[in-house]
């Protein structure tokens, strides 16, 4: 479940919810208990680096990878570069 920020506008108190995504926006401030909250848009609590997933990050034991498989030189098919029609 994500957090969402808050303020009201009549204390500006701010604070965190942790809420699910389906549930309804908050009205009242915990505050001053007035019904003059807002949703902010902020920064995600997460980031994606690298170069994505890959076939084999979750495999183990004989499950083999399947981008090798029918390459005759011993590369993969993940670093082939040529275009359709190729004969690598």
């Amino acid at each position: 479940m994500p957090f969402y920020e808050y303020r009201c506008d009549a204390c500006n108190h701010n604070f965190e919810a942790l809420q699910k995504i389906s549930d309804d926006a908050l009205v009242d401030c915990p505050a001053c208990n007035q019904p003059s909250l807002k949703k902010l848009i902020s920064a995600a609590g997460f980031r994606l680096k690298g170069q994505g997933w890959y076939e084999t990050d979750f495999k183990s034991g004989s499950k083999r990878n399947l981008a090798d498989s029918g390459t005759s030189d011993g590369a993969s098919a993940a670093g082939h570069t040529c275009g359709t029609g190729c004969s690598h």
